[in-house]
């Protein structure tokens, strides 16, 4: 995997939950910000899907942005957000294999016809007769 922290941009702004006052006077909370297309490590068929996959965490200014507040410490919410978005993105870079069709063999379906047979004989026999 590229390591691309060094176009990362980031933003720290105050983070809710747990730490007492101090919420409210510490930026804890970490917002990493990426502009995909303006990236110099990846081509431009790799940005494609990294626009397609990661599509709904991609604003309209072309920034991938990503918001961690794990932690009260602000250093360990940055290392934890760089090691998300790298995480993302390689996700997003992995092309899934091709599914090969295959058909049933005779004894899968010989065995599906009995099963059902069976079945049905079971049920027919709960029938009341007269």
């Amino acid at each position: 995997m590229k390591d691309f922290s060094k176009e990362l941009v980031f933003k720290t702004s105050r983070s809710s939950g747990a730490g007492g006052q101090n919420v409210n006077k510490v930026e804890t909370s970490v917002t990493v910000l990426w502009k995909v297309s303006d990236s110099g490590f990846f081509n431009d068929e790799q940005k494609d899907r990294i626009h397609h996959k990661l599509n709904n965490r991609i604003n309209a200014e072309g920034f991938l942005f990503l918001t961690v507040s794990e932690t009260r410490a602000q250093l360990m919410n940055k290392t934890r957000a760089i090691e998300k978005i790298l995480e993302l993105v390689s996700q997003a870079l992995i092309i899934p294999k091709k599914r090969l069709a295959t058909k049933p063999s005779k004894s899968q379906k010989q065995k599906r016809l009995d099963t059902k047979k069976k079945l049905s004989d079971k049920k027919e026999n709960r029938k009341f007769r007269y």
